[in-house]
């Protein structure tokens, strides 16, 4: 049997824009080793995408007050019997000294929208094909320096974002395992749930049923309609799932 796959879904808007930069920063580190000719593509517009999220949203406060939230769900676990405290105090030891990481950091993306190459280079990507040689010679011109030269510049460029990159890594890492993986029942492509506070949505599903989930929810409550991914083939009637609502 195939392994299952792993389905995520926001349940409130920050924990949305979260997962959105999550997504961004991997892709941003996987990239930069510029190891190929598509690499250094994906490296600019993921940065630059990054870039746009937080021109937009005050990430650096929603976040400070977020892992706030979590350290006194975490104090709270200090009084109860039998808990691991050496783990539990490394936790939030470790959240402090994240979350005043963040505090202490420069404005988010400041240095990025500052930087004259970057800039120069910014608004092509927006463009189908306005990458071409023609289009941004100087953009060329940095491609054939030495790859240590761009592998540096790359490093400068993210080292900003490492702060941010931390604290959200520590705080998803901590949503995602406030939650354990319960198995529940799916009758007709349907299955709905009450909820209590919650903020992420996690599901498993075995490819073999071929269905993909549609979830619609937030924080009180979630409903999955599971779609076929061939329209000729009908969704099971039966059809069993993993769930942890975090």
């Amino acid at each position: 049997m195939n392994s299952e796959t792993l389905y995520e879904h926001p349940l409130n808007e920050q924990v949305r824009v979260y997962l959105r930069l999550e997504f961004l920063l991997d892709q941003l580190t996987h990239s930069m080793s510029f190891n190929d000719d598509v690499q250094w593509r994906n490296f600019f517009r993921n940065l630059f995408e990054l870039v746009e999220i937080l021109e937009q949203v005050q990430v650096k406060g929603d976040l400070v007050k977020d892992l706030e939230k979590q350290r006194t769900k975490l104090s709270a676990w200090l009084d109860v019997p039998q808990v691991d405290t050496q783990q539990l105090n490394a936790l939030l030891l470790e959240s402090r000294q994240l979350q005043q990481r963040l505090l202490q950091a420069p404005r988010l993306g400041q240095s990025l929208r500052e930087d004259k190459f970057l800039s120069s280079i910014r608004q092509r990507f927006s463009i189908p094909g306005g990458t071409c040689s023609f289009d941004l010679p100087a953009l060329h011109f940095w491609l054939n320096l030495p790859l240590a030269h761009r592998q540096s510049n790359a490093e400068q460029w993210r080292k900003p974002l490492a702060a941010l990159d931390d604290a959200l890594s520590f705080w998803l890492r901590l949503t995602r395992g406030s939650a354990v993986m319960q198995q529940c029942d799916v009758v007709n492509g349907f299955y709905q749930q009450d909820v209590e506070s919650a903020n992420l949505l996690r599901l498993k599903v075995s490819p073999e049923y071929n269905v993909f989930p549609l979830v619609s929810g937030h924080k009180s409550r979630i409903a999955i309609r599971f779609m076929p991914f061939d329209e000729n083939q009908p969704v099971p009637e039966n059809m069993s799932l993993s769930l942890a609502v975090c």
